[in-house]
């Protein structure tokens, strides 16, 4: 038997495993089959999962959760939802699960050097190059948004378009230290991650969604390599993001942010820093600290509209949302006077419409 050392050397030991999304199945559909890899990187093993095949000339769509959860129990509620169909029999996903995240991760030894979020992101291009993709779209919630973000920043040329929910791209100041160490005094590390998932209002109410949270993450069997995760996020760098200058996002973004979440003034912030002209800001309302989870058919429509603002969703692929809604697609004046123009779009939940706050120049889009 041959020694698998060259194979080593080459760049990761790969493992496959075939599995079969449980979901709760559309009349006429068939499961749709994904394939789970692990690969070896300078910076540990990282798992993710493949559903779907290559699209030729379309990007995949790669996913990367928060802190406290998986990608499964991050976005399989968006990914499930019905009208998100349409999109994603268009394109390949990877759903990429942070080191010792994934379902059944054993638990890292004491004292293991967890990546830091950069390292994180620079775990990503082994992943494309093992499937062999060249370039993606990419859907990050918290910690996962500021992973693709900085792996946008250090490969502008592979990413056409990202998703970023809940981002905050500011490393923590000398307050913000105090107050978290102040509350790891009082409060227990599943306490501390639910406070950055959910808004207190979320909390106090304990909805069936918040007690379920709760629970996955209070009795995960990996809550010490969750715990290295949280530890990986406090610690992140400055992204140093500034408008007209050389540390930006180049491609398309559109950011994403409950109203009264956690993340909203990190997420306004992060919106008055990038370049107006390639930026959408959803401020999703009555959608809590996970927008995905809450509000995803909401999130799946404005995704509609942003794939084909890329010129991936052609107008035929929305005859369905053209039949029940009209939306408002605004570009609006900046309150700030230094800061040019960006397009917002703030949701109401009422209407189920895409409308602008302060007054500008407003398109009325039918789909």
């Amino acid at each position: 038997m041959e020694n698998g050392g060259s194979m080593q050397a080459t760049m990761a030991e790969l493992q496959e495993v075939q599995i079969t999304e449980e979901k709760p199945l559309l009349p006429g559909q068939t499961p749709e089959a994904a394939k789970t890899h692990s690969v070896e990187t300078p910076y540990g093993s990282v798992t993710f999962t493949v559903y779907g095949t290559p699209k030729p000339k379309r990007p995949a769509i790669l996913t990367y959760h928060d802190v406290g959860l998986n990608y499964k129990s991050c976005f399989q509620p968006l990914f499930q939802f019905e009208d998100m169909q349409e999109i994603i029999q268009n394109f390949v996903r990877v759903h990429v699960d942070a080191p010792g995240m994934e379902e059944g991760a054993p638990v890292f030894p004491l004292g293991y050097q967890y990546p830091s979020l950069d390292q994180l992101a620079d775990m990503i291009p082994c992943v494309l190059q093992y499937l062999n993709f060249s370039t993606i779209i990419g859907v990050g919630v918290g910690a996962g948004a500021y992973i693709l973000a900085r792996y946008a920043l250090n490969h502008p040329d592979t990413v056409e378009g990202l998703v970023l929910i809940n981002i905050d791209p500011n490393a923590k100041g000398w307050m913000d230290w105090a107050a978290h160490k102040l509350t790891g005094l009082t409060s227990s590390i599943p306490e501390m991650i639910l406070g950055h998932l959910f808004s207190q209002e979320e909390l106090s109410g304990n909805s069936e969604l918040i007690q379920k949270y709760r629970n996955i993450i209070t009795h995960a069997p990996n809550l010490d390599n969750i715990e290295l995760y949280w530890n990986s996020y406090n610690n992140r760098r400055d992204l140093n993001f500034e408008r007209g200058g050389d540390i930006t996002l180049k491609c398309p973004v559109m950011l994403v942010v409950g109203d009264q979440a956690p993340h909203e003034d990190a997420v306004v912030e992060c919106n008055s820093k990038l370049d107006p002209t390639q930026t959408s800001f959803l401020k999703m309302a009555d959608s809590g600290g996970q927008p995905q989870l809450t509000q995803p058919g909401k999130l799946t429509e404005a995704f509609k509209y942003f794939l084909q603002g890329m010129g991936y969703m052609a107008s035929s692929c929305m005859t369905r949302l053209s039949r029940s809604r009209t939306a408002s697609l605004t570009s609006a004046a900046s309150v700030d006077g230094n800061r040019s123009r960006s397009r917002t779009l703030s949701q109401s939940s009422e209407s189920g419409t895409l409308s602008s706050g302060p007054p500008g120049h407003t398109m009325e889009v039918s789909c």
